[in-house]
């Protein structure tokens, strides 16, 4: 199969050249470039290359088993494997926490997990009993994703032609890998760790290469496609079986934005991920049990990918017009899919390297404000003293798409933790609120002060939402869209600016913000030792110190973990969890 793809590039390359002028320009258009731009994969030998006239879902399947087995040897960098064991470290954090303090859906679904036993399973979180490893999965990747707080990608890689799509998404699907580990009992820590890179590797690229949210699609497509790769790479499943558990994961399962409307949002939100790989693994397991499914998903005319980017029928000026894609009929025959695809398996350009860290509880799009409020409050005694009363506005310059997501004026009045925590006037207000009441010598630099005025689940509970000062700062918040200027910074960086200004006359700016501490182009916040603060918080919350430390040791020393240790990779004694009222009352 490699070797078929190198004569599809080889051939490709032979054929023309795109001018990297034109793909430049085209950088936040769709994907969608000739296989002409196959001669760029040539400064890619770190990299699988897929092709838009292969069988992608062929090719992403024999990707994952060869590097997850090894077949390229001992050539991923050091920093990549310290980066996906912190990635893993803090995802697991969130999700301890968010069962302790007694959130709606984790609790639901650990619950329903435990109905379901299953002695060659997999375990949930604080569970040594073994239950289907697709019901593990769905609890343990709720319970992850239920802060929103664990990494963000945003699906830009400018280094790659037609890598620039900007769908955005989360590390929510590392449960996936633990639960292979657990149902085989022949994976150790190292190898689990090599599947969690090449999950986000896929997922990863498939957002810089399809923009999901474009057509009202939500994001966690790219990590259902991802999942059924990784589980059917570690339980030893063929090429062809992936092909058809991806094509029944896209054929099947397809979430659309619907879970994410309205004001109020409600459990499907934040399960969303959950959900769609628990189809994904479940998917997998059908097919290595003989169900065939879609064959070649990503070239298939009716599947998402052609339907909404059409490669046939259609000229390129019109290929984004939705009665044009439904009313071509010359559009459902052969054809190639939208978009090339680069997997690396080498060196240190990994997608997870492009990931971002939350430090805190927050919407990824805040970043840049909430750094804000940490420039503003560093070096100001005034507005220090000025507290609250003294605050007479805030104006937050933001882009496209956070000015009308999050920045929007109707959230000024969240109703539900998982409304406020969208809400950018209620996230930097709690933040700001923070500092007020923070003794200035824990703001003595941009480390101290991110861990001195960290969101926590505190920051969104019931008491949280209704609270009066919180409230009245919110409505001393305006936003402001900060054109094209802006706009074309995102998703390089998060371009955010912020004027504070006081009753006493003087404005505080916190400058343009483009690379926010956690974001993965800073390089100037010490971000193991924040989130190091992030662990013994969340963790805190969750687990007595006695048995934390061994807990959270396990998981950062996860590379060097037997077989047998993945096994209770997750264990820890539930009953003894810290005991907490429902954050949400």
């Amino acid at each position: 199969f490699g070797s078929r793809i190198t004569r599809v590039v080889r051939r490709t390359t032979l054929a023309a050249a795109p001018d990297m002028r034109v793909l430049a320009r085209h950088a936040f258009r769709r994907s969608n470039l000739t296989v002409s731009c196959a001669r760029a994969f040539s400064a890619y030998p770190h990299a699988v290359v897929l092709p838009k006239d292969s069988n992608q879902a062929l090719g992403i399947g024999q990707y994952a088993i060869d590097f997850i087995n090894g077949k390229y040897g001992e050539t991923v960098d050091d920093k990549v494997w310290e980066r996906i064991e912190m990635f893993h470290t803090d995802s697991v954090m969130c999700g301890v926490s968010a069962l302790a303090m007694k959130t709606n859906a984790p609790t639901v679904l650990r619950n329903e997990a435990l109905t379901y036993k299953d002695s060659k399973g997999a375990t949930v979180f604080g569970s040594g009993e073994k239950v289907s490893p697709e019901k593990a999965v769905v609890a343990n990747a709720s319970a992850v994703r239920e802060w929103d707080s664990n990494g963000t990608v945003f699906g830009y890689n400018p280094s790659i032609p037609g890598h620039t799509a900007g769908e955005f998404g989360h590390n929510d699907f590392y449960p996936v890998v633990v639960a292979a580990a657990q149902v085989t009992g022949s994976i150790d820590g190292k190898k689990a760790l090599r599947a969690m890179i090449a999950s986000d590797e896929i997922r990863g690229r498939l957002a810089e290469v399809f923009s999901l949210k474009s057509y009202k699609i939500d994001h966690v497509v790219h990590g259902a496609i991802a999942s059924a790769a990784v589980y059917g790479a570690l339980l030893g499943a063929t090429p062809e079986q992936i092909e058809s558990a991806i094509g029944m994961a896209v054929a099947h399962y397809i979430p659309f934005r619907a879970i994410r409307a309205g004001r109020d949002l409600s459990d499907s939100k934040g399960s969303s991920a959950a959900i769609s790989t628990e189809a994904a693994v479940l998917s997998m397991r059908r097919a290595m049990a003989g169900f065939a499914g879609p064959k070649d998903i990503f070239r298939n005319p009716e599947s998402i990918f052609r339907f909404f980017e059409p490669t046939t029928g259609s000229t390129a000026s019109n290929k984004d017009i939705i009665d044009i894609t439904l009313g071509n009929k010359q559009r459902w025959g052969p054809g190639d899919a939208p978009f090339n695809l680069v997997l690396s398996h080498s060196g240190s350009d990994f997608a997870v390297m492009g990931m971002h860290f939350k430090l805190g509880l927050y919407e990824h799009q805040s970043a840049g404000a909430l750094q804000g409020v940490v420039n503003a409050v560093l070096g100001n005694p005034d507005l220090l003293s000025a507290g609250p009363a003294g605050v007479k506005g805030i104006e937050i310059t933001a882009y496209e798409p956070a000015y009308g997501i999050i920045g929007d004026p109707a959230k000024k009045d969240p109703q539900t933790r998982q409304s406020a925590d969208h809400s950018m006037a209620f996230i930097v207000s709690r933040m700001l609120l923070k500092a007020f009441k923070t003794d200035a010598a824990s703001l003595s630099d941009n480390n101290a002060a991110w861990k001195s005025l960290m969101l926590s689940p505190y920051d969104y509970g019931h008491e949280a939402l209704w609270d009066k000062d919180t409230r009245e700062m919110m409505q001393k918040i305006s936003f402001k869209h900060g054109g094209p200027e802006f706009d074309a910074k995102y998703p390089d960086g998060i371009p955010t600016a912020m004027d504070i200004s006081l009753e006493s006359g003087k404005t505080i700016s916190s400058g343009l913000v483009m690379y926010p501490s956690g974001h993965a182009r800073d390089t100037a916040a010490d971000l193991k030792g924040i989130l190091h603060h992030k662990a013994q918080l969340l963790g805190g919350i969750a687990i007595e110190q006695d048995e934390f430390s061994g807990f959270h040791s396990r998981l950062t020393n996860m590379i060097d973990a037997s077989a047998g240790d993945m096994q209770s990779i997750y264990s820890f004694d539930y009953n003894k969890l810290v005991s907490h009222p429902p954050i949400d009352g």
